[in-house]
């Protein structure tokens, strides 16, 4: 196409060209090049239920221990991010990888129950990792719950003790191995996508710019499928 064009022209078109690709937002294609299925996050086999599928929101579940020292340093981190999204759902969820962790599991329903979550959640993480105390003890958890937010020993125990929270306790451990989870702290977007430190050289922002990413996927994917649903139901 250029055979007629002086060569010095064909030059400045050949510069123009390459200036106005490279000033070009990325492709949907570079994107899903930057972000690879296997390497920086894997599709769940079976995808978990999440409650928010019907919301137009895309639930984000992290998934932590009060007991993992990462976990601690993320938890800043991932609470002001997901502050930030008017597209997500979130929630935690504690793993329960052993006995010692399904009692610290008890404690986050625990809080959940008594409408305390905010008022003892970071005191939990300190009180392991900064104090230390062996929370893992009722009896010295009762006092934090006391000290941090006024609950009365009696009703901490009730609460820990109930059968709803150690049914919750269950079922976290129930969806953990669903997630297929191997590491914390990790992020479940959608209830289909993992993603945990392994899998990102970038460390935590890196987890949530993947986590952004697949975010944003889904909600196209979404999208995409609204327009049909409603063809098919005319």
């Amino acid at each position: 196409m250029l055979r007629n064009i002086p060569m010095r022209l064909q030059t400045l078109t050949l510069f123009l060209s390459l200036a106005l690709a490279a000033a070009m937002p990325a492709s949907a294609s570079e994107l899903m090049a930057k972000y690879v299925e296997g390497t920086h996050y894997q599709k769940i086999p079976t995808p978990v239920p999440t409650e928010s599928s019907a919301s137009g929101q895309v639930e984000v579940t992290e998934v932590f221990s009060y007991g993992c020292i990462h976990c601690y340093n993320f938890d800043p981190m991932i609470e002001a991010w997901h502050k930030e999204q008017d597209n997500i759902a979130f929630r935690r969820m504690p793993a329960v990888f052993n006995q010692s962790w399904a009692v610290l599991a008890q404690a986050f329903y625990t809080a959940e129950a008594l409408g305390v979550s905010e008022r003892v959640h970071t005191p939990l993480f300190r009180a392991i990792h900064d104090k230390p105390i062996n929370i893992s003890d009722p009896e010295l958890m009762g006092r934090l719950f006391n000290t941090e937010a006024g609950v009365s020993p009696e009703a901490f125990r009730s609460a820990f003790e109930s059968f709803g929270v150690r049914g919750k306790v269950q079922q976290a451990q129930g969806q953990g191995r669903a997630f297929q989870l191997r590491a914390v702290p990790s992020i479940v977007v959608d209830g289909k996508y993992l993603i945990d430190s392994s899998m990102v050289a970038g460390g935590n922002a890196e987890m949530l710019e993947v986590t952004e990413f697949l975010v944003a996927r889904t909600l196209s994917q979404q999208a995409s499928k609204a327009p049909a649903a409603a063809g098919a139901s005319q």
